[in-house]
């Protein structure tokens, strides 16, 4: 379990730690901010394309061959990063960090499910998942204090050192998860395992609840960096205190749903998330539509909305997985996927609009939590047995 949460904390070191660093790297490199915002949203989606392959790969080579591949990814990514003269070299870098991180989001879960067996899978997700929010919870202070302290490129020098001691450890204690049965019959065609999976109503609405929530949390998170450096004129050390309040909503949501997955249906979690994650984004957006702009305006709501995401992102993804189990490893990779890509989309969709006010926020913000409580309401309506 230790290694397993160690490989999850790879996805926070591409992601989470690098909001403090969007401000400064565009005054760095006196870039726009859609420019500068590209440099996050890269990251999420080349990671969720990547996503796809670890998985799909995993289920016909085996887990442990596939994850050292991206771990050395992800190291050599963050020293490209650290050592980038141009915006052009850090986009690159960032590209080849995330490509490699997407190994840890993908195959966490696809070893948890192979080690552990699908009848306690909820539970083990949702523990999984408590130690993944303590890499969001410390990563933006981490990296707002480096900011402050030694400069941007020092948050990557970080990253690197820790993809050295995870590689190192993934080495000397993971074992070989996936059996050759299940690898023979998952190497029937990548296309065809894909096509199986997108023809399913119910695993469409399930992998597209966790994609549309997780984008109404990028575009959140993405303009509370701007807003926090801009009008609210805060550091960057400061952003990461507020934003601790994002996991640790996500931290209460999952050991709720621990407690609770085992008396509920995983289509009942899934719709009671989206609904509070909706409920949060309205409260928000008609707050800073009267006028009021606040750190608290900002990240309690969105504490409330990752809590909500925390409560059924876990039933969302165990559903998916158990959709055609003996593509579970593929299926955990479109279910990484899914939060990343349109997390991508949303980060960048706020960047191209941010205009110094917090109506791009708004928009983007509803938006996600919009179209993430559909998806809830419509794999509720697909339950079996309805």
């Amino acid at each position: 379990m230790m290694a397993l949460v160690s490989i999850s904390l790879i996805a926070p070191l591409a992601i989470h730690i690098f909001l403090p660093l969007i401000p400064v790297v565009r005054a760095s490199f006196a870039i726009s901010e859609g420019l500068a915002g590209l440099t996050f949203s890269i990251a999420l989606l080349a990671m969720s394309l990547s996503t796809l392959v670890y998985g799909a790969l995993s289920d016909r080579y085996g887990r442990r061959r596939v994850l050292l591949s991206g771990l050395a990814l992800f190291t050599l990514g963050s020293a490209l990063s650290a050592l980038a003269p141009s915006i052009g070299v850090l986009i690159l870098g960032r590209t080849i960090q995330a490509i490699g991180a997407g190994c840890g989001v993908a195959l966490s879960r696809a070893i948890a499910r192979d080690a552990y067996g699908s009848e306690v899978l909820v539970k083990i997700f949702a523990y999984l998942t408590m130690a993944y929010t303590l890499g969001p919870m410390i990563s933006p202070l981490l990296g707002g204090m480096l900011v402050d302290l030694s400069g941007w490129r020092s948050v990557f020098w970080l990253a690197t050192a820790f993809g050295c001691l995870v590689i190192l450890m993934a080495w000397l204690v993971l074992y070989e998860t996936h059996v050759k049965e299940d690898a023979q019959q998952a190497s029937a065609g990548f296309l065809r395992n894909y096509a199986a999976l997108f023809s399913n109503a119910r695993f469409n609405a399930f992998v597209l609840q966790t994609g549309f929530a997780s984008g109404a949390f990028m575009a959140s998170a993405t303009a509370a960096s701007y807003l926090m450096k801009g009008p609210l004129g805060r550091s960057a050390t400061e952003f990461g205190l507020y934003f601790a309040i994002y996991p640790i909503g996500y931290l209460l949501g999952n050991l709720v749903s621990s407690k609770l997955s085992q008396r509920f249906s995983i289509e009942t979690m899934v719709l009671a998330g989206a609904l509070i994650n909706a409920a949060a984004a309205a409260f928000q957006a008609v707050a800073i539509l009267s006028g009021h702009l606040l750190p608290w305006i900002i990240f309690i709501p969105g504490g409330v909305m990752t809590f909500g995401q925390g409560i059924g992102i876990a039933s969302a993804q165990v559903g998916a997985i158990r959709v055609i189990p003996s593509l579970s490893g593929t299926a955990a990779g479109i279910g990484a996927c899914m939060p990343l890509l349109l997390g991508a989309a949303f980060s960048q969709l706020y960047s191209g609009l941010a205009d110094g006010t917090p109506m791009p926020m708004v928009i983007t913000v509803s938006l996600g939590a919009a179209l993430a409580l559909l998806s809830g309401i419509a794999s509720y309506r697909l339950k079996p047995g309805r």
